[in-house]
């Protein structure tokens, strides 16, 4: 089958490996019929996470085919259509029966994070050997361990392009604005207007937000963010100086917070040259803005990637101004699934709205370049493999980087 491997730093091809088969009771093997790219992929593309092996397969977002199925599965059939969450979980440990299945105890057996962190959260899908070492979801066939507590079954009445987000940034997205603490009124700042922060701000008008400000330097962006959800813009690379920026709008602070930057999100030499030899893994720049930029005992959630250590966390003013800071941790994915399956199958909430691009699998090494450098306007895109069927009514149709158009289907 074709899938995409790591090499090394910015180095993905799309090898011809072999066809997983199921090696446990419970495992069922899929036909990818549609993936994407993440943000937090581009980690792995540019080695900010270490825990790589040379043709490791990549991808955590996708669904598919049922084609193959263990003895032990009781949900699933041949033929069935279904979406996987991004994180694996064992659907017995205390975590996955109190609805906490991204912190599942029994999947993820890497010394590396346990030592780092105290404990081992769950695996993850193409996700390094950090995660678990998982085979991940950028490939023609999958195979899904645990398959009953780890898939869902789509319904006839959804498309490809809205089931597939269900997998990872529907979830993410939601439980953010949860942690977040956002309700009707509320003022918000979203620190990064990639797919999390888009849906985020999203979620953030269906809970009734009274001002949604959204922070962040790629004009495409900041235009759909003002356009899409009536979100306030701040060009970070124009307003150097985002806090008084906010202040300047919301005198005492916003009430809640989202960083949805992270880590290598850098603005000064200072903290550029740290990461650059290694005195820290993290930047803590965007989440000082944040800090500064929310009122006393307001609510910052951090959904975006953050490794390990950052130097001049702004800590005294946490504890000062009473703000409540609350890692995100990777969503719990299953708790969500029936509401969130119901919001998106109803029309209520549409994933879709961020979709601009489809992409053949062959093509994942170009979209990860272009995704990394943020050009051509890509927001989401959906890949599409041999499974997969045609683009749904109002969907992106198939575009191609070596077109003299780059648009849709020659």
């Amino acid at each position: 089958m074709k899938a995409l491997c790591w090499h090394g730093k910015r180095n993905v091809r799309v090898d011809s490996v072999p066809i997983p088969a199921v090696t446990e009771a419970t495992d069922v093997v899929c036909k990818v019929t549609g993936l994407s790219v993440c943000g937090s992929d581009l980690h792995l593309y540019k080695k900010d996470i270490k825990e790589l092996q040379n043709g490791d397969i990549l991808g955590h977002e996708w669904m598919g085919i049922v084609d193959e199925v263990g003895p032990a599965v009781k949900k699933f059939k041949k033929g069935d259509r279904v979406v996987a969450s991004f994180h694996i979980a064992c659907g017995e440990c205390k975590f996955c029966k109190d609805g906490l299945s991204s912190m599942c105890d029994m999947t993820n057996t890497s010394k590396v994070q346990e030592n780092l962190y105290g404990q081992a959260f769950a695996g993850i899908f193409g996700y390094s050997h950090f995660t678990g070492g998982f085979a991940g979801g950028q490939a023609e066939y999958v195979r899904c361990p645990i398959a009953d507590f780890n898939l869902l079954k789509v319904p006839d009445s959804l498309s490809d392009e809205k089931a597939l987000y269900l997998s990872d940034i529907v979830p993410t997205s939601y439980h953010t604005v949860r942690c977040a603490e956002i309700g009707k009124g509320s003022s918000v700042a979203i620190w990064g207007l990639g797919p999390i922060g888009l849906l985020a701000a999203q979620w953030c008008r269906i809970k009734g937000a009274r001002r949604i400000i959204g922070i962040d330097c790629v004009p495409e962006r900041l235009t759909f963010a003002k356009q899409k959800f009536g979100c306030e813009t701040i060009d970070f690379s124009k307003d150097s100086n985002v806090v008084d920026a906010i202040l300047a709008k919301e005198v005492s602070g916003v009430d809640c917070a989202i960083d949805a930057a992270g880590f290598s999100y850098t603005k000064t030499f200072n903290h550029s040259m740290q990461r650059a030899i290694g005195l820290e893994t993290d930047s803590p720049e965007a989440l000082n803005e944040a800090i500064k930029a929310v009122r006393k005992f307001g609510t910052i959630a951090i959904v975006a990637d953050y490794f390990a250590t950052a130097n001049g966390f702004l800590i005294g003013a946490v504890m000062e101004k009473g703000i409540t800071l609350r890692g995100t941790g990777q969503s719990p994915v299953q708790q969500y699934w029936p509401e969130l399956l119901a919001k998106v199958e109803s029309g209520e909430f549409d994933p879709t709205i961020i979709l601009t691009h489809r992409f053949a699998l062959e093509e994942l090494p170009q979209l990860y370049e272009a995704f990394d450098r943020k050009e051509y306007g890509i927001l989401k895109s959906f890949v599409q493999t041999k499974f997969s069927s045609d683009p749904s009514k109002g969907m992106p149709v198939l575009s191609r980087f070596n077109s003299a158009s780059f648009s849709g289907e020659e």
